[in-house]
């Protein structure tokens, strides 16, 4: 049996794409897994024992992640994919009425402009003009952003608002295509909203410079035909989700990292919400995020493109959708599918008996773990950059631990630190020494906080210190050590 491994949980696999295994089960398989990997214990399993509930488990298309049928024979099942939160069918409905199409006339200058689509039969003229008359809301002018703004635009839907905070920095003109360099600092939804001029001044663009939050989520919203998720944490994920079922607005979901992505359609013809998918967020550090781990370029064209396609679909009221399936796509190894994505009854917003009747009563911080981030953070004793430095050019007897993935350490080398991954740290600690300061490094500050607590844990009783804002903050840093800085 082929088990494939996503890459948000490969750390704990050392870095296998995929596993053969000899088991017919799922049981036996990750049985089987965990006593060949046995870090991928911390990664699959919590403190109880039971599978995390941020990661999926599919044998082909089906969703085998209820325990209650690890035991089941897995007959002419082809593989299994273990698949974490990064967060079908035919339309039985149109999301624009036709007294709302209707009301759309085209010009000489629309028959010109999107003569492709007319001259598809499932457009048609009916069909753009329930493009023309539709509203959509994009949420995050990123990497996913980028390609279904500009899309969306090209195939002219009438109302585009976009809603990001965020500015355009330099490092983002490498995946989010609808900012340049002179938008740098600029914010990405005023930078969005020329891109969008650009290509059809007949739409009305609506920019929101502004975080999405509990007080105006479901205001920013109210009144749109679909919502478009391109955000990139999890609680913008939640919340999101929550705001668009409690509004009845379905929801199209995308997400990407390194090479992976996936596209779903959420709440949509009483179909499954994320936390039917997904009913919580990995803890955070346990896995890295896009920022810590990267995409490759195109990955966010991909998978915004499938988005847009997905929310024309649903708008014109044609083709097979992704609402109940969630599609996976593997950049790197030329892998894709579709797996079936069941409504859980027992979910808090859609279920049968929902229990979550307005986003106004959920503590997202806590749902998402932040404030438990927060409060491991206040419980671990940092040094700045600078303190770092000053101990090291002093030549203090310290040992300094990188917890990296191996790309990172390849862009920026730290000198003289011991590499040892979050998962092999409660095995290895005999190879510090208790009564030298230890000093954990990552990329952001935050996994390295993960990395001490789990050591703690363990049982080491030496001194442990984090490098506050992690590598990013101390690639400033230049030391007068032999053999350069950072």
């Amino acid at each position: 049996m082929k088990v494939i491994i996503s890459a948000t949980l490969r750390t704990f696999f050392d870095r296998n794409t995929e596993a053969e295994v000899k088991a017919n089960t799922i049981e036996e398989i990750l049985k089987e897994l965990t006593e060949r990997f046995p870090e991928a214990k911390k990664g699959l399993y919590d403190e109880d024992g039971n599978i995390r509930r941020f990661i999926r488990i599919f044998a082909g298309d089906e969703d085998v992640t209820d325990v209650s049928r690890h035991g089941e024979e897995l007959d002419g099942t082809k593989h299994v994919m273990l698949l974490p939160f990064v967060a079908g069918g035919a339309p039985k409905e149109k999301l624009i009425s036709d007294e709302r199409a209707k009301a759309v006339s085209l010009d000489d200058k629309d028959i010109d402009r999107f003569n492709r689509h007319l001259l598809l039969r499932e457009i048609g003229v009916k069909g753009q003009k329930r493009i023309r008359a539709a509203k959509v809301a994009v949420i995050g002018a990123g990497a996913l952003g980028s390609p279904v703004i500009q899309y969306l635009a090209a195939a002219g839907v009438g109302t585009i608002k976009v809603i990001d905070h965020d500015t355009v920095a330099l490092g983002n003109l490498q995946s989010q295509v609808i900012h340049s360099s002179k938008d740098v600092k600029r914010p990405k939804a005023a930078s969005a909203r020329d891109t969008i001029r650009n290509i059809d001044r007949n739409i009305e663009v609506i920019a929101e410079n502004q975080q999405l939050t509990q007080e105006n989520a479901a205001e920013l919203i109210e009144g749109y035909d679909l919502v478009i998720d391109c955000t990139d944490n999890y609680r913008s994920r939640y919340l999101i989700n929550d705001a668009c079922i409690l509004a009845n607005i379905p929801l199209v979901f995308g997400a990407i990292y390194q090479y992976e992505g996936q596209v779903g359609i959420l709440g949509y013809d009483d179909g499954p919400c994320l936390r039917c998918l997904y009913p919580e967020p990995p803890e955070p550090g346990l896995v890295p995020t896009c920022a810590e781990g990267g995409t490759i370029s195109p990955l966010g064209g991909i998978i915004g493109s499938i988005q847009a396609n997905e929310a024309l679909k649903l708008i014109i009221g044609v083709g097979e959708h992704l609402s109940g399936k969630l599609l996976t796509v593997d950049a790197m190894n030329l892998h894709s599918g579709i797996v079936n994505v069941c409504k859980d009854e027992r979910c808090p917003l859609c279920g049968r008996d929902p229990v979550i009747t307005g986003i106004e009563d959920i503590d997202y911080e806590e749902l998402c773990g932040l404030k438990k981030e927060e409060e491991a953070e206040a419980s671990v004793v940092g040094l700045t950059p600078e303190e770092l430095a000053e101990r090291i050019e002093n030549g203090e007897k310290i040992t300094i631990v990188d917890v990296r993935e191996p790309h990172e350490r390849a862009l920026i080398k730290f000198p003289y630190a011991l590499v040892i991954p979050i998962g092999q740290l409660a095995r290895r600690q005999k190879e510090l020494d208790p009564q030298v300061d230890t000093i954990f490094i990552c990329k952001e500050g935050k996994r390295s906080i993960l990395a001490i607590n789990t050591l703690r844990e363990a049982g080491y009783k030496g001194p442990l210190y984090n490098l506050k804002g992690g590598m990013d903050a101390m690639k400033d840093i230049i030391f007068s050590y032999e053999g350069g800085g950072l």
